[in-house]
């Protein structure tokens, strides 16, 4: 524009005004739209980054999962540190082998010479007999014996011949020792069948089949119907118990292993579904009026008729969850919730150790509070639930809140035990004929194991019995045999 021709008209002016209103206005919304979708990105970052952070110390994810390339663990843990020095405490009951007053052989080893002057000693005055027991096994082998059937011809012309014993059913059969051993390897130390063959024809030269081993451990499961009817009685009559439930995939489909356990008993069962109807099944729960100790998991608190303990190792995974997601060096009302919980697990069994009824009051009251006050700040700090992994954040405050009573019941009645890890199943999931011969090895550890009762729901007995032969195969590969 030159200069003679003048400013440039209002409604020019007017125009352009008008138009630059509107690219603001254009650029302010894509400004929010972009902080939205920055802020909702953040968030998803936020969700991703601590689904990476989990491991088995923070969540309930088993440690095999973590495979070979498992970065080296940082020097973290659930337990805080006591002052105490490792290894054996001041008054723990240590045990070593111990020699025995009558021992099976004695030998006695004579000195022969005098070592200062080489005189014969013999016949020369006994000055002390220094005893050395070695405990060993007899060699052990294979013995074969012949059961000879008799057949006799009576005056009538019948022929009558002696029946067999009944560990005899066969012409060639193996008997009820190398049986035991045989189910023993298998199902109580989780041998392969494979393995558990090698391993008979190592130490004795027999050398079963496969087939053998696998037809062996499905008689004597057979035979433990009565057994699991008495384990199942009582767990139910009895005044704490754990229950505790694992998923595995056999035929392609999710079953569950469902566990009740006490300090002597097991029961195991493989069922299709995962809440109530396998809880019924199972039959223990539903006439239980003990102290039920188990996950948050919502199908156990159906039962109005028991007490229940929430399972505090649970809680403590999740509460270093949400440490491990929050910035270095900032205050965490997750860390304080876990110091105090872990600190009440102390005072309990600080109670139990020195033959007390009750927990310090004044102790337990500090902790009570710390743990309080640390879940309501935490309930607090996430109220908004912006985001998946914030949700996630405040349904354990507020479970925390909510089931306080039932997370530190261990702490009013000493016979709960704060967690539920005896009954954590990935160490011990064998399926079916697996684990009820497991069972009953343990009665002489003084934990008699129920097996595995397997429960139609509606599906056929002969196919739930051949998804638990396909998952034993499946959980033998996943959990390495014996591994969790």
């Amino acid at each position: 524009m030159s200069p003679e021709e003048g400013p440039p008209p209002y409604e020019v002016l007017a125009a352009l005004a008008a138009s630059l209103r509107g690219e603001l206005a254009d650029a302010v919304g894509a400004l929010a739209e972009t902080r939205a979708e920055l802020a909702q990105a953040r968030k998803r970052i936020a969700e991703l980054e601590a689904r990476l952070k989990q491991n088995p110390r923070n969540s309930s994810q088993p440690p095999s999962s973590e495979g070979l390339g498992k970065p080296a663990p940082k020097p973290r843990s659930l337990r805080k540190k006591t002052g105490r020095r490792p290894g054996g405490q001041d008054g723990h009951k240590g045990t070593t082998l111990m020699q025995v007053a009558r021992p099976g052989r004695e030998i006695r080893h004579e000195p022969g010479a005098c070592r200062a002057c080489g005189a014969d000693l013999a016949g020369r005055p006994v000055t002390g007999v220094d005893r050395r027991q070695v405990f060993d096994l007899p060699p052990v082998k294979v013995m074969v014996t012949e059961h000879q059937l008799i057949e006799r011809e009576c005056s009538c012309g019948q022929r009558t011949k002696a029946p067999a014993p009944h560990d005899a059913d066969a012409p060639a059969c193996y008997g009820p020792r190398i049986a035991a051993i045989i189910v023993y390897l298998y199902a109580g130390q989780f041998l392969s069948k494979q393995r558990t063959a090698q391993a008979l024809a190592d130490l004795f030269g027999t050398p079963p089949s496969s087939g053998t081993v696998a037809a062996l451990t499905a008689r004597a499961a057979g035979k433990l119907d009565e057994f699991l009817h008495l384990v199942q009685k009582e767990i139910a009559a009895s005044d704490v118990a754990g229950f505790d439930e694992t998923g595995f995939r056999a035929e392609g489909r999710l079953h569950w292993v469902h566990c009740a356990r006490t300090g002597k008993y097991t029961l195991l069962m493989i069922h299709p579904r995962r809440g109530k109807e396998a809880i019924e099944a199972m039959g223990v729960l539903p006439s239980f009026a003990g102290v039920a100790v188990h996950d948050a998991w919502a199908p156990y608190d159906l039962y109005p008729g028991a007490d229940h303990q929430l399972c505090c190792a649970h809680a403590l995974r999740e509460l270093q969850a949400v440490s491990d997601a929050t910035p270095e060096g900032q205050w965490c009302w997750a860390t304080q919730a876990a110091e105090a919980l872990t600190a009440m697990q102390d005072l309990a069994r600080e109670a139990i150790s020195q033959g007390r009824d009750a927990v310090d009051p004044v102790a337990l009251a500090v902790q009570v509070h710390s743990l309080r006050s640390a879940t309501l700040i935490g309930a607090s700090q996430t109220a908004t639930r912006s985001g998946a992994l914030m949700k996630k954040h405040h349904a354990l405050a507020c479970r925390l809140l909510d089931r306080q009573d039932d997370y530190l019941r261990f702490t009013r009645d000493l016979r709960a035990p704060p967690d539920n890890n005896e009954a954590v199943m990935r160490s011990v999931v064998r399926v079916h004929a697996v684990c009820v011969s497991r069972s009953h090895l343990a009665p002489r550890r003084q934990c008699l194991t129920g097996g595995l009762r397997m429960s139609g729901a509606g599906k056929g007995r002969a196919r739930q019995k051949t998804a638990a032969k396909r998952a034993v195969r499946q959980l033998g590969r996943s959990h390495n045999c014996p591994g969790r």
